[in-house]
């Protein structure tokens, strides 16, 4: 059975958890535990010498970073090459979405996130300018657009979705964004769509 090393308040193995739902394979998650420091662990440092999670194994195959997990899942397990098409144009264009969620992404809202999560002091002005800036182009972008790549979902949708999900949890208000919040809503209605854990941080801090 394939297994990914998770935890439940991350982004990125939230990604990978999606893609194994949605492709109806059989899987078992495996909990780390950051706090203590257990992805530190050489246990664990076996799997990933990076010490971060996700990791996928599946029987002699070890996958660390969520995008390569996608990638490799798709790659494996889509019959029907859809999540990662195989048209050299089309596949640029996943390539590219991937690129924007472990860079823009990651270095603006998941940034906030953490930083709201674990109490850490960080400038959060040039971070929250540079989230703004993406989600007016990404609502700009998906105006005229049902997915991010093509007429059907890829994983480049869900490489962007968790984290723009959780972007209230980084302080980040996603009010003027409407073509954006239909996007996220049609990843909702995908068959296997499994939701993100929400935290009380952010702008969700004592919402009732």
């Amino acid at each position: 059975m394939i297994k990914l090393y998770w935890h439940p308040i991350s982004g990125h193995a939230h990604r990978a958890h999606m893609l194994l739902s949605m492709l109806g394979l059989d899987f078992e998650l495996i909990e780390v535990d950051l706090p203590a420091g257990e992805h530190q662990q050489a246990e664990f440092l076996a799997l990933n010498p990076f010490g971060q999670i996700p990791v996928l194994v599946d029987g002699e195959t070890i996958i660390a970073d969520s995008n390569a997990i996608l990638i490799y899942l798709a790659g494996v397990y889509d019959d029907n090459q859809s999540w990662l098409p195989e048209g050299p144009r089309d596949r640029a264009h996943v390539e590219q979405f991937l690129s924007l969620a472990a860079h823009r992404l990651a270095g603006s809202i998941a940034k906030l996130r953490a930083a709201n999560l674990f109490n850490r002091t960080i400038d959060n002005e040039p971070l929250a300018l540079e989230a703004y800036k993406l989600l007016a182009q990404l609502n700009g972008y998906l105006i005229e657009r049902t997915w991010l790549v093509g007429a059907k979902p890829t994983i480049a949708d869900l490489a962007l979705y968790s984290y723009l999900k959780l972007a209230p949890e980084a302080g980040i208000s996603l009010a003027d964004s409407p073509d954006l919040q239909r996007w996220l809503t049609q990843v909702e209605a995908l068959p296997g769509f499994v939701p993100m854990q929400v935290s009380n941080v952010g702008l969700n801090k004592n919402r009732s």
